[in-house]
């Protein structure tokens, strides 16, 4: 799911990968707005309210928004660096992130129980789920060749609104076109599962909601690797059968 690159990647990679990682961004989405009334997974809005900051001359508020604009933007630099510097050809080299993605949101959901309201704890705390989000959609869309947008709906939505005009004028209607409908649909569809997960656990459970996205993350860590190795296990069991033979 993860560990597949390039011309190895299938179409199950992608709608798995979008299944999981749209379901965690969702969730952070909807829970990060209700821990601390900031959108955490994308800088659209933001980049309305910096311009409206800067209007009314409020240069404390505008420099927030522009910090988590640059968080942003930070996370998908550092993932895109790294998973170039560990080499697009290793099968793992999606690890870190997603390891620097699962610590922060660890963190967030075991001490989110500090914020206290003040503008320097909100900062700090939406900023690094903004940070953790710009690392996600960078390295979901360099794994999956810019296939999978997991933090957003806006190209998403455009999209699946081109394709599905496509297919009723019967322009170009192949098993292509309905594949790319039916993953920008899975994408669309687990996002709003995740934010409505988010919202319900949240307001349950505070926080410590956001140690489900974490559960998530190990999930999608471990899934090719477990998976390698019960290939393996069998494999080995058909082996002594095949020599007897």
């Amino acid at each position: 799911m993860l560990r597949h690159l390039g011309s190895k990647r299938t179409y199950r990679h992608n709608v798995r990968l979008a299944a999981l990682l749209c379901v965690t961004a969702g969730f952070v989405n909807a829970a990060g707005f209700l821990g601390f009334s900031v959108l955490t997974t994308n800088v659209t809005g933001h980049a309305a309210l910096f311009a409206e900051r800067i209007a009314m001359q409020d240069w404390q508020t505008a420099r927030v928004i522009a910090l988590w604009m640059f968080l942003f933007f930070a996370g998908a630099f550092i993932s895109s660096l790294i998973v170039s510097l560990v080499g697009r050809n290793q099968q793992f080299s999606y690890v870190i992130p997603i390891l620097l993605e699962l610590a922060v949101l660890l963190v967030v959901g075991l001490t989110g129980h500090l914020y206290d309201g003040s503008l320097v704890v909100r900062e700090v705390f939406a900023g690094s789920l903004l940070f953790v989000m710009g690392l996600q959609n960078s390295l979901v869309s360099m794994i999956s060749g810019s296939v999978v947008r997991t933090t957003h709906l806006t190209g998403t939505f455009t999209d699946l609104g081109i394709e599905i005009a496509q297919f009723f004028l019967k322009v170009n209607r192949t098993n292509i076109l309905c594949s790319r409908i039916k993953l920008r649909a899975a994408i669309v569809l687990f996002f709003l599962a995740g934010a409505l997960l988010g919202a319900y656990l949240f307001n349950r459970f505070n926080f410590y909601a956001f140690l489900f996205p974490v559960f998530v993350l190990i999930y999608a860590l471990f899934y090719d690797i477990f998976r390698i190795s019960i290939k393996r296990f069998y494999r080995n069991l058909k082996l002594p059968w095949r020599s007897i033979s």
